[in-house]
């Protein structure tokens, strides 16, 4: 006998309404869900095709002026064989061209004030020799890169007499020079017939030289059209590698290879202070993950040029963090910058328009430091650049405050950093499965076990890096 249920009529429309808004609400969560889930799996698009020397390279700045005594072409060629035994790939050679004379700063004035983009700075000697060196470091391996200044030229560069409609100029009708560079006048990328010059003399040293590319300074004050216009002009001649001295993710959809990472760069100086810790490195690559491209390189320092001239050398800024900080640059995700003297551990702020030869240390425990990391770069794919390296993994540990652990992973190929990045000592234990295994120790050789739980002790800023056996 069916029992009727006699549910009042109220009752029903209650429910129906009720029914029909859950089902309303649980629909705009799933879509909003969605969005959040689309937004999420978008990434930048890069259409740069890397060349395939670049993806397991390091990058080493060259400064003619101080490297030697003589500063001279002839003179740095010497040094050639050194640095391809210390593992250097692709030199970066500062501005070689000729200094303007007028409104000049100091005795020598700035390598980033050109006179003229299709010469040679006669105190390094000529383009026969710069020609010369390329083609030695050609054949030693090498690839080179010219730094290259398209933002502003020297007062008495030709183009200011013979193009002043090229150059900026306030409401006077007065050519101007950006923020206070007084040496130096800006250019005006409003008129495209300056992209066209722009674009042949590039192309110049490219055809008449052979370099591989350019380093191109305060590439974001440059629009980007005109760097995607001049790569693509480039790569008609040969593929070309490019680095922009900014840090903009619209610079990797069609112009730059690599940019600078110069957040990076800021909060390691930072944590080397202890203004910062070990978490806002992880910060850090979380946010850079959803503003780069994964095939995008990003260049890790800890100096360069203007850091050692301007802010300090290593020592000035990082105290004895500096190596923990360099290990960090060549494991973290990135390629790894060396600057003129970095290596055998130069000490001193180099006079930026004068002359001031690097003193050379050839005992420095520097050297084999250096040797070793570029070596591992080169070895272990986990660590190449871009998409041809591996994934980054935090390892948790029980001092995740002063203690990075992570590792980096490609294929069957693990290399596990561990580093105190405080001034005290610190024991700690390892957290989770990731880390689990044998590995040999980077630096000395020797195995190690690691397994659950590990307790270990670190002193003041020291790093262990680890390779899976």
């Amino acid at each position: 006998m069916k029992r009727s249920l006699n549910i009042p009529e109220s009752y029903v429309y209650r429910f129906g309404l009720f029914f029909l808004l859950f089902a309303l609400f649980f629909l705009m969560s799933c879509q909003n869900q969605s969005v959040k889930d689309v937004e999420k799996s978008i990434k930048p698009v890069s259409n740069v095709i890397h060349p395939e020397w670049s993806k397991n390279a390091n990058i080493y700045e060259v400064n003619i002026r101080q490297y030697t005594e003589k500063g001279t072409f002839k003179a740095f060629e010497e040094h050639l064989p050194r640095l391809k035994d210390l593992g250097v790939k692709i030199l970066w050679f500062m501005p070689i061209y000729p200094i303007g004379e007028k409104n000049r700063k100091g005795t020598l004035g700035s390598y980033y004030a050109v006179k003229d983009y299709k010469a040679v700075n006669p105190d390094y000697g000529t383009l026969e020799d710069f020609k010369a060196l390329v083609s030695e470091a050609h054949g030693m391996g090498f690839k080179v890169i010219l730094d290259w200044v398209a933002n502003h030229t020297a007062w008495d560069n030709q183009w200011i007499y013979d193009h002043p409609e090229w150059y900026t100029t306030d409401s006077t009708g007065k050519m101007v020079s950006p923020f206070d560079w007084s040496d130096v006048a800006d250019l005006n990328f409003d008129n495209k017939e300056l992209w066209t010059a722009m674009i042949d003399a590039l192309k110049y040293w490219v055809t008449e030289a052979d370099i591989d590319g350019y380093r191109c300074d305060v590439a974001g004050m440059v629009p980007t059209e005109f760097w995607e216009q001049a790569k693509t002009e480039l790569d008609k001649i040969k593929p070309v590698f490019m680095l922009a001295e900014a840090e903009q993710p619209d610079h990797h959809t069609n112009a730059f290879n690599m940019s600078y990472a110069w957040e990076l760069h800021h909060i390691l100086n930072s944590i080397a202070k202890e203004k910062k810790n070990v978490n806002d490195i992880e910060s850090y690559f979380e946010k850079q993950d959803t503003l780069y491209p994964v095939t995008a390189y990003r260049m890790a320092f800890i100096t360069n040029h203007d850091e050692n001239s301007w802010n300090g050398t290593i020592e000035e800024r990082m105290g004895e963090a500096g190596n923990v900080m360099a290990v960090l640059t060549y494991t973290l995700p990135g390629m790894p910058l060396i600057y003129s003297g970095q290596e055998t551990g130069l000490n001193k702020r180099l006079e930026f328009f004068e002359k001031d030869t690097i003193v050379w240390n050839p005992d420095s425990p520097l050297n084999d430091f250096y040797k070793t990391l570029n070596q591992l770069k080169l070895d272990n794919q986990a660590l190449w650049n871009g998409q041809f390296g591996g994934d980054f993994i935090r390892i948790q540990t029980t001092s995740d405050s002063t203690v990075f652990a992570f590792i980096r992973k490609k294929d069957e190929n693990k290399v596990f950093t561990i580093a105190n990045l405080s001034s005290a000592p610190t024991s700690f234990s390892l957290i989770g499965n990731d880390y689990l295994g044998d590995y040999i120790d980077a630096f000395d050789g020797d195995e190690k076990i690691f397994e659950k739980n590990q307790e270990m002790e670190l002193a003041p800023w020291e790093y262990l890096i680890f390779i899976n056996n």
